[in-house]
């Protein structure tokens, strides 16, 4: 059996958002006990990550690390046709995931205990995004 559904989120100007519950439901929604859960970010600008859950402060030490390793508006980029951050903000995606498979078992994706799912907004301005889930199996 295949399910899957559209979510759309605004996003906040370069932040992480726990999209965890939002996943959750959906398969949940399917039906599927056992199987695999596909998320899919549709944009070049924002990515996906499973990450620390309990402590914001591993996201923002990721940003840290982000904006030291891709700083905005580095003249050896080109690109930089929405600005300064557009550039950075593909590397950024580049460099992470604008996917994650998951395994789901008992009904619901398998996390670890520490485990959350993050949308990864990579411009500095609010951006509405749109993240495709899909569960398989039984």
């Amino acid at each position: 059996m295949v399910y899957q559904q559209q979510l759309t989120f605004m996003t906040q100007a370069r932040s992480t958002a726990n999209i965890t519950s939002d996943v959750q439901n959906i398969v949940a929604d399917s039906g599927i006990k056992t199987g695999t859960c596909h998320v899919f970010v549709q944009h070049t600008s924002a990515s996906l990550m499973l990450c620390e859950n309990a402590d914001p402060d591993v996201r923002r030490d990721l940003e840290t690390y982000m904006q030291h390793i891709v700083p905005d508006g580095d003249p050896m980029f080109r690109h930089q046709d929405e600005g300064p951050d557009d550039m950075s903000a593909h590397i950024r995606t580049v460099l992470t995931n604008p996917d994650l498979t998951m395994p789901v078992s008992n009904g619901h994706c398998d996390l670890g205990i520490w485990q959350g799912i993050y949308l990864w907004e990579h411009r500095t301005q609010r951006h509405n995004r749109k993240v495709i889930v899909t569960a398989i199996g039984e």
